[in-house]
């Protein structure tokens, strides 16, 4: 059960496995684009390559779809990126459901797990595999892999390498299952934190924080939904930032530092964006992006908004 490209990988893992993948269910085909053209899940492109059936109920409870469940008598449900199962439908196997996560629960439970470890400044994420319960995320822990958040990294790359680390996770966990080898853990709800889904305007950096926070946050949110600040009623995104401490600084004015630098001033200094776009302009390096006149003249004076 999955939707998005991040669960690809573990629907190949398990093809690849000695385990038989009996049916995929994902998301109803939803529109798309300018056009609203119907458009099929990754999961389901995937799955339709793979020649596996494929379901997509609008509703998890339809009476319909759980009888069809139930007639595969599956022994497990394995889950990444998908929707909240109701107890019908993940009670139904003989070992239940369990879920891939991309965090190392109890920490980010949610829909963000990625973007929130980056902002918050988290020096490891990693994958949890746990037996899915009433609550969201908060079921009995079967096995944990973790990798370091380098400064380096943003929301995008770790996508790319925890969707690989979940699918490996995935076999690893039914392993355990089937061989009898799993120590469950119980999480502690005490130290939980939250991880809730980002909209467009989550991306929106406030320059009353620390050059340090402000550059996280950049990471954070790369590629989607893009960090972004406006000038001249213009909604300008930031891919790549650095910063410089610095004294006396005025948050949000604007400062030229040269015909290749400019800075914007933050709580604690200046925050230098390195890679910028424009609206309706490709994504530039900041020495192109003001030659390229989109820091105008008029701006030295002006605050970002």
């Amino acid at each position: 059960m999955g939707t998005p490209e991040f669960a690809v990988p573990a629907l190949d893992a398990l093809v690849g496995s000695h385990h038989d993948v009996l049916a995929v269910v994902t998301a109803p085909d939803k529109p798309k684009g300018r056009g609203q053209a119907m458009a099929m899940s990754d999961v389901k492109k995937r799955a339709l390559e793979l020649d596996l059936p494929v379901y997509q109920p609008e509703k998890l409870k339809d009476p319909l779809f759980l009888k069809t469940l139930q007639a595969y008598n599956p022994d497990i449900l394995v889950v990444v990126a998908f929707r909240i199962l109701p107890p019908e439908v993940y009670g139904l196997p003989t070992y239940g459901a369990i879920n891939a996560h991309a965090s190392l629960l109890p920490k980010y439970r949610g829909a963000a797990p990625i973007h929130w470890a980056v902002y918050h400044g988290e020096e490891e994420t990693g994958v949890t595999v746990f037996q899915i319960d009433k609550k969201v995320d908060t079921g009995r822990i079967i096995l944990q892999e973790r990798i370091p958040i380098l400064d380096e990294d943003t929301t995008g790359n770790l996508y790319t390498i925890l969707q690989q680390l979940s699918a490996d996770a995935l076999i690893k966990a039914l392993y355990m299952l089937e061989n009898d080898k799993v120590e469950y853990i119980e999480q502690d709800d005490h130290v939980a934190t939250p991880a809730p889904k980002v909209h467009p305007d989550t991306g929106k950096l406030d320059f009353n924080k620390t050059g340090e926070a402000l550059c996280r946050a950049v990471r954070a949110f790369t590629p989607w939904p893009g960090a972004f600040f406006h000038l001249d009623g213009q909604r300008i995104k930031v891919s790549k930032a650095s910063f410089e401490l610095h004294p006396d600084t005025n948050p949000t004015n604007i400062e030229i530092l040269s015909k290749k630098q400019f800075a914007i001033h933050c709580k604690d200094g200046y925050f230098l964006p390195q890679e910028l776009q424009s609206p309706g302009r490709r994504k530039m390096d900041v020495v192109d992006w003001m030659n390229g006149g989109s820091l105008s003249a008029e701006s030295k004076s002006l605050k970002v908004e």
